[in-house]
């Protein structure tokens, strides 16, 4: 699953897409560290460094938070087409540990959307381009709840 680099073109994605506007909102990823490279067209781009308040009783990145910065950046890729996509599950499968210190590195890619539903591989690699981990995520697309006609339960009888 380590090909995850988009295809020629795609990394050049202009302008803001509603990622950007999602990453904006995301207090949880913000205030972990998290950084948005980049976004668009399918793919995503997002970095951590690993601090010391994330490193577990191994003296190692605590597995919970590997899973953020992936999961961070399978958000980005798979809201970065337009309406408003949510996770229905992922997986992690970790490779080798990351250590305090180490600026990890999310690389999200679409393999495919159909219907509402959408499959996105996702590779954390250190600085040093070594894989700490592979997550898969499947994606769900929001839709608007229909409106009801009918009497408001503003007024009074």
């Amino acid at each position: 699953m380590q090909d995850t680099a988009p295809p020629s073109g795609a990394s050049e994605v202009a302008g803001r897409t509603a990622a950007h506007d999602m990453f904006d909102a995301d207090v949880a990823s913000r205030a972990l560290g998290v950084e948005l490279v980049s976004a668009g067209g399918g793919f995503a781009e997002a970095r951590m460094r690993v601090v010391p308040t994330m490193v577990n009783g191994h003296r190692i990145a605590h597995g919970g938070y590997v899973f953020l910065l992936a999961d961070t950046a399978f958000a980005l890729a798979c809201n970065s087409h337009g309406p408003a996509t949510v996770a229905a599950g992922g997986e992690i499968t970790f490779v080798r540990p990351a250590h305090e210190g180490d600026l990890l590195v999310a690389r999200a890619a679409e393999r495919t959307r159909f219907g509402r539903s959408g499959i996105y591989d996702v590779t954390v690699s250190g600085a040093d381009g070594q894989v700490v981990a592979e997550f898969r995520g499947h994606s769900r697309t929001l839709t608007a709840a229909p409106a009801t006609p009918g009497p408001s339960n503003d007024t009074a009888p």
